[in-house]
């Protein structure tokens, strides 16, 4: 304990002469593990855990509400585990993108860089017990995370110093992601994670089934990791237009797409018909967006008769299409049930299926996802939730799911 104690000292106190010590010394990914990381990166569960269900949140008027003890054993048991599964998936995706920016691939080195710059987050989950400050010393943990990490990876991925700045970038913008996208996958990805905790596997030493969760994640990495490398060329050249392009790149990668444009507003509204259910269209619109070369496309639509109203959307999630697919891999499925309504989420026939009904009101939505990429939901009152399917039934999905490579642009 004394060891981890001076570790977590020193790190956090004086990185810049940590780091190469760190470097240096033997290790290997379990006894990282063991010795640091599945001490601290249980902080912030057990404080969530005494802050949640002990504590309690006060509420201005309303008193002070405390979360289930149950509940929040299972919260915290899941958050440790995610923690423990998400910081080796960033040693993967550190050690791919290596030789993108000058660095070397090794496994042990990625992991340590992963481990020692995440302990300010770790040790800011203390902050959810004190009142008020706790989300700014959270902010402050993770930002400070960020630094840790920029001057570590030149001793532990022998990364140049003067391209650590863009390899720390790109890190950061997976890890923002990686943090969303754990919690889709939570269901498909946290038994794998628990066989790697426990086999900690050297560097190409297997690979895992193409179509399992971690073998599209691999996948990933290697589209993040070509990616890195078009950004970290483009800097080498000075061309403003070429940087701009290789940035969109960077996020198109890491927000798991395929460089997708969406389709136009025209042909998203050839999807919409002029009745629904019976009732006919008072509105309809449909546009396009993009922003740093990520494309997303939508149209909508309203149907109107006396009291009665419906709502169509159809959303092209193009640019970010795989954020569909990583959800896809969990097989996440879910049920809950009121006095007055239920929702669940499961897969029919091979598409993922949302739908909710609110029986005091006779009203609900049903949803569907398309290859992954397109989202189609219908909305408002009926009789019940069967004639709001039929309702989306009266779509050609056949058609608008068969465009689910439409735009997709080759990789360079």
């Amino acid at each position: 304990m004394s060891n981890l104690i001076t570790r977590v000292t020193n790190i956090l106190k004086t990185p810049k002469s940590e780091w190469p010590v760190i470097a240096a010394e033997p290790a290997t990914i379990g006894g990282i593990y063991t010795n640091y990381v599945l001490v601290l990166a249980a902080i912030g569960p057990v404080c969530s855990l005494i802050k949640n269900s002990i504590f309690g949140t006060s509420v201005v008027l309303l008193g002070t509400y405390r979360v289930g003890l149950s509940a929040g054993i299972t919260t915290a048991v899941l958050s440790y585990a995610l923690s423990l599964l998400s910081i080796y998936i960033l040693s993967l995706i550190i050690n791919a993108l290596a030789p993108s920016f000058g660095g070397q691939k090794d496994s042990v080195q990625s992991f340590k860089a992963a481990a020692y710059a995440a302990t300010a987050a770790w040790v800011a989950g203390f902050g959810q017990l004190i009142p008020w400050l706790g989300l700014l010393i959270t902010i402050a943990g993770a930002v400070y995370c960020f630094y840790l990490l920029f001057l570590g990876l030149p001793y532990t991925m022998k990364a140049p110093a003067d391209r650590a700045v863009g390899y720390t970038v790109v890190i950061v913008v997976v890890a923002i992601v990686l943090s969303w996208v754990v919690g889709l996958v939570t269901a498909g990805v946290i038994g794998s994670g628990a066989a790697l905790l426990g086999r900690t596997p050297a560097a190409d030493s297997g690979r895992f089934d193409a179509d399992s969760p971690l073998g599209k994640l691999d996948a990933w990495t290697k589209q993040m990791e070509a990616a890195g490398k078009k950004m970290d060329d483009a800097q080498k050249s000075g061309n403003s237009a070429d940087q701009t392009a290789a940035l969109g790149a960077v996020m198109s990668a890491a927000l798991g797409g395929r460089n997708t444009e969406a389709l136009s507003p025209e042909r998203l509204k050839g999807f919409v018909p002029a009745t629904l259910d019976g009732l006919p269209r008072t509105r309809v619109s449909a546009e396009r967006n993009g922003m740093m070369g990520v494309q997303v496309g939508e149209a909508k639509a309203t149907y109107e008769e006396g009291d009665r109203s419906i709502d169509l959307e159809i959303t092209d999630t193009g640019g970010v299409a795989g954020m569909m697919a990583f959800a896809g891999w969990a097989n996440i499925e879910k049920e809950s049930e009121t006095a007055n309504g239920y929702e669940r989420t499961r897969k029919v026939d091979g598409r993922f299926v949302h739908e909710e009904w609110d029986r005091s009101n006779n009203s609900g939505q049903y949803t569907v996802v398309l290859g992954d990429r397109f989202v189609v939901k219908v909305e408002g009152e009926a009789a019940n939730i069967d004639a709001l399917k039929s309702a989306l039934d009266e779509l050609d999905l056949a058609a608008l799911e068969a465009l689910r490579n439409e735009g997709v642009k080759a990789q360079k």
